[in-house]
């Protein structure tokens, strides 16, 4: 669709020959920008209520810096996932307004507020070095316009760091639990919680964990009902589901 066709919708729409709604629907085919190594998706948001989101790791800070610039003018928010500061020390004089989340390796520029549910997100950890992947996850669902609550190092080692905080936790709508080593995590929240239980493997553990696998598959197999399980160490993976959930 080309700004020509574009014109001939609104001139339909103010015309009334066609509906909001059917303009709606022929405007989801709206183009892309083709940069050569990319070609970004403008209408995202409007087919899925969210717009693209950039994965930055694999790319150069050139690629990336491109890429963010072809976004800018188009009123979203932009989000750059695994980037590293590095990049971000790049790209941030052609975007003053960036902002670089360290832990969680994300660069965010934005462009509009969005408001939140009132419903939360919990974003559970079973251990302090689980947080990384934790802080990808919270903080992408909190750019999505969600309010997260963070409860860090509640493993099953000690489960009476996570049975005080049930209160806490069941007050939110859905939960992301976020575990390697055996991955017991996940299925314990599973037990205890009303709610969707987003759980995430990660890469922490000794030998036999096999840098995820093992939490991976303790997860797809957990007893308890009601959890759904991303890749490891997916962080946005669970974020961007959790976000979809709460705001539905």
């Amino acid at each position: 669709m080309n700004a020509i066709e574009l014109e001939n919708i609104l001139k339909e729409i103010s015309n009334g020959s066609v509906s909001v709604d059917e303009a709606m629907e022929k405007l989801r085919d709206f183009p892309y920008t083709d940069l050569g190594f990319a070609r970004i998706d403008h209408h995202r948001e409007l087919r899925t209520g969210y717009p693209e989101i950039v994965y930055c790791a694999g790319k150069t800070n050139e690629q990336v810096r491109a890429i963010f610039g072809a976004m800018e003018g188009h009123g979203n928010n932009i989000i750059g996932t695994r980037a590293g500061k590095e990049m971000f020390d790049y790209i941030s004089p052609f975007f003053p307004d960036a902002v670089y989340y360290d832990i969680a390796r994300i660069i965010s520029i934005r462009r509009k507020e969005i408001d939140p549910p009132a419903s939360k997100i919990a974003v559970i950890t079973a251990g302090t070095s689980d947080i990384p992947v934790a802080e990808e996850a919270a903080v992408t669902a909190e750019l999505l316009g969600n309010n997260v609550v963070r409860i860090y190092d509640a493993g099953v080692a000690g489960i009476h760091r996570l049975v005080d905080k049930l209160p806490e936790i069941r007050g939110c709508r859905v939960s992301i639990v976020i575990a390697g080593m055996e991955g017991a995590l996940a299925s314990v929240v599973g037990g205890l919680v009303n709610m969707p239980v987003i759980a995430v493997p990660t890469s922490v553990g000794y030998g036999a964990s096999f840098e995820g696998l093992s939490a991976l598959l303790a997860m797809l197999t957990s007893c308890a009902a009601g959890v759904t399980v991303v890749n490891i160490d997916n962080g946005f993976g669970a974020g961007f589901s959790a976000s979809r959930i709460n705001r539905m």
